[in-house]
């Protein structure tokens, strides 16, 4: 796909692949001018404080990009969250919730453990049989499980289905495709890499399957409506269709993580809603495979009411100064999560790249679902939800929404 990209876009573009060279991983889709990614890789690998500066000066030059409002508006919070990185490289402490703020535009706080210890008792009550609650907790994982032989095949039969239904909801580009496949001992448990062309690789951590509602929850969060169904309508409307370059790019650590991941945490609303439990059971017996759809249909907004606990981890250990043993300790305590899960979870919050993104699932989750809540009367969950497939919001952007609706 040819597209003619303004200087102010090519500068950004630019700006992206370089940090790229320097942090792996920091780009997490790229799919734009091959000669321009010659050129940057052909470069040394660049100063960071350079990149920082030019992070500020493009910044402070988009008034005269040419460029629409909303598109400036959008560059502009990209680069606050770049250059704020590239600080970091290059030396600069940046504390840690000053860092989270300006990725992702949210402020964020520690929950309050009375909360999680109220779903706790809602979850023991919730769960048949007898016992402690952690023991009860465990068996229901164990009775769920998609086991890692069979995960492949599970996830391809509920994304076939839900392929069909998203493009019948939502309108899928033609000849869009996303292949699975398995890996091991990875910090998470799917990963969605977007190549362009509106193909998709989504790879699967083989013991992925011992989470709650990995299927469909999975398949909604990577593939359909998720991340794979999201760049591919984006690609199609915002590249293809206006020629806005800038989204050939995607960054790690910037506002569009925070938007696009809770657009995927309300995949599963969007589009299966009340009932998902049962037709994936129901899917998944046809295959051999047994789980309580109905039971953790109703167990996950639970379990989702403990997910702040893993910003919590954050919190205490990039803020509050924690050791990686309590906050192991803390995440199993109140997440309910054995010693493995809740040490993977550490050592992803202790990865210099990705130690602030968790604030992404949370507070993009809350965001994303209080803005879907507030849509006008009259207006469909799936309708307010191609908004999010088809335009390129800002958590910022979603808050005067709901400011605008507080009003009235």
């Amino acid at each position: 796909m040819t597209v003619r990209y303004e200087p102010a876009v090519r500068r950004y573009l630019a700006l992206g692949l370089r940090m790229g060279r320097l942090i792996d991983g920091y780009v997490d889709c790229w799919f734009g001018d091959r000669e321009l990614a010659r050129q940057i890789e052909a470069e040394a690998p660049a100063d960071p404080a350079e990149l920082a500066a030019e992070a500020s000066r493009l910044r402070a030059s988009l008034g005269d990009s040419g460029l629409d409002e909303q598109r400036q508006r959008f560059l502009a919070a990209q680069l606050n969250a770049v250059a704020c990185a590239a600080r970091r490289l290059a030396g600069e402490p940046v504390a840690f919730r000053h860092e989270v703020e300006t990725y992702f535009e949210v402020d964020i706080e520690l929950g309050d453990p009375e909360r999680y210890a109220q779903v706790h008792d809602q979850i023991h009550e919730l769960l048949p049989g007898p016992g402690p609650l952690r023991e009860k907790v465990e068996a229901f994982y164990e009775r769920n499980v998609v086991p890692p032989d069979r995960l492949l095949g599970a996830v391809q039969a509920v994304s076939d289905q839900l392929r069909v239904r998203v493009d019948q909801l939502f309108g899928l580009p033609s000849g869009e495709r996303v292949g699975y496949e398995l890996t091991e001992n990875k910090p998470w448990h799917a990963f969605n890499r977007y190549h362009g062309g509106l193909r998709s690789t989504v790879t699967l951590d083989a013991n992925a399957g011992r989470t709650i509602g990995v299927l469909p929850l999975m398949v909604t969060h990577e593939s359909y409506p998720g991340h794979h169904t999201e760049h591919c309508v984006k690609e199609t409307v915002l590249v293809a269709g206006r020629g806005q370059g800038e989204h050939q790019i995607a960054l790690v650590n910037t506002p569009q993580c925070l938007l696009a991941e809770g657009t995927a945490e309300h995949g599963v609303a969007a589009a299966l809603g009340p009932g998902w439990g049962r037709w994936t059971a129901d899917l998944l017996a046809d295959r051999g495979i047994r789980i309580e759809g109905e039971l953790v249909e109703r167990l996950l907004p639970l379990v989702v009411a403990l997910m702040p606990a893993r910003q919590d981890a954050a919190i205490l250990l990039h803020d509050r100064g924690a050791d990686a043993g309590d906050v192991v300790e803390y995440l199993r305590r109140w997440m309910l999560l054995p010693r493995d899960r809740a040490e993977g979870i550490v050592k992803f919050l202790t990865d210099p790249l990705w130690r602030a993104y968790s604030v992404t699932y949370v507070e993009g989750a809350r965001l994303v679902g209080a803005w879907l809540d507030a849509r006008p009367a009259g207006q469909s969950l799936a309708e307010r939800y191609r908004t999010l497939l088809r335009e390129q919001l800002l958590p910022s952007a979603l808050r005067d929404d709901l400011r605008a609706v507080t009003r009235e």
